[in-house]
């Protein structure tokens, strides 16, 4: 399947196309641009327009064979010029949202522009900035036409960013969505670890508790695997070839799913059932008021945020080794991991390294 870039990729392509219109006069067409993992792809540009105060520039977005709702649009960017020493200063245009409540990445009242986006944009603007001799203070405006109505199509509304899309991307590269390409690769590396006599493996929903395990734990590549959303698939495959020790770390949402059950973590399968962090909370003898402030929470994370003085991410850890022993049946130690976004373990259930 076709590979494509993100939103990010593209805001700063766009970023970097407009800012140096704005102080070299010419707009690059095709622009190219540098990822975080050393990619540096070139991107036509499909909108470019000088203005009084800055210039604009935009790029289609190519998703490649991925689902995605934002497969087409158009991401524009816009730079101004900023005073000096300012650095640089983002903000949502129309059709990109505005965060409005706790637990997401970004603090309330800022653009839905990611970290990874931001990273992105930045680095590229201070590669033109170096190139053309001038300092890269400037504010970027990010827009993406039609994505208010986009965003209704997507969690955006539920997580209380309002106003349009969020701009996303890690990597910058977008890789088709594929259930059953992606269960056949946790099979065969379950399969592999196997067949290396490896007793202990460690899966991780994502980077970052994946980057917590390595931290925490010293084992071979082929004994950690990249489970995604996809923790049936896996403690299915680990019963028919059981492991001496299995660890499975993954963020506040997704194991918080897996404590209620659920075997396919991804956002579109399944929800974070509030009502089961709340009853958790009341187990844990808090007070009504923070029970149901839990129950109302818009996140998994914001829950945990909620109540801090209460281990509410070592219930979650607890809950989820029972969901994930009662599909192994046995025979296997299981530690649980609760990883923040920061890589920080939350809580733990089971087995300690």
């Amino acid at each position: 399947m076709r590979k494509g870039w993100t939103t990010g990729a593209c805001a700063a392509a766009a970023a970097k196309a407009a800012f140096t219109a704005l102080h070299g006069g010419t707009f690059p067409d095709p622009v190219t641009i540098r990822l975080p993992q050393g990619r540096t792809p070139a991107f036509p540009l499909a909108a470019a327009e000088r203005k009084a105060d800055g210039a604009s520039a935009g790029i289609v977005k190519d998703a490649g064979d991925d689902p995605d709702v934002t497969h087409g649009a158009l991401i524009l960017a816009t730079v101004t010029p900023a005073p000096a020493g300012s650095g640089i200063v983002f903000r949502a245009g129309p059709g990109v949202g505005t965060v409005t409540l706790p637990g997401l990445p970004l603090p309330p009242g800022e653009p839905a522009i990611n970290p990874g986006p931001r990273a992105q944009i930045a680095d590229n603007i201070a590669d033109a900035a170096e190139a053309l001799g001038v300092a890269a203070d400037c504010v970027v405006t990010i827009a993406i036409p039609g994505g208010e109505t986009l965003a209704a199509r997507t969690m955006n509304p539920r997580l209380g960013i309002v106003g349009g899309l969020s701009v996303l991307g890690t990597t910058g590269v977008v890789i088709p969505y594929s259930c059953s390409a992606w269960v056949h690769s946790i099979q065969r590396a379950v399969d592999v670890a196997a067949a290396l006599g490896i007793c202990h493996v460690a899966a991780a929903t994502g980077k970052t508790s994946e980057a917590a395990i390595r931290h925490e734990m010293s084992l071979p590549d082929q004994a950690i695997i990249d489970m995604g959303d996809f923790a049936g698939a896996l403690l299915k495959h680990l019963r028919a070839k059981p492991f001496a020790k299995l660890t499975l770390a993954g963020g506040p949402g997704k194991l918080a799913k897996l404590a209620g059950g659920a075997m396919n973590l991804h956002s579109g399968a399944t929800a974070v059932d509030r009502g089961l962090l709340a009853d958790m909370l009341a187990e844990l003898g808090a007070e009504s008021a923070l029970v149901e402030a839990a129950r109302r929470a818009t996140t998994a994370a914001q829950a945990v945020m909620l109540a801090e003085s209460f281990p509410l991410a070592e219930a979650i850890a607890r809950r989820a080794r029972e969901s994930v022993r009662a599909i192994l049946a046995g025979g296997m130690a299981v530690d649980v991991w609760v990883v923040d976004r920061g890589g920080r373990i939350l809580g733990r259930a089971g087995d300690r390294p």
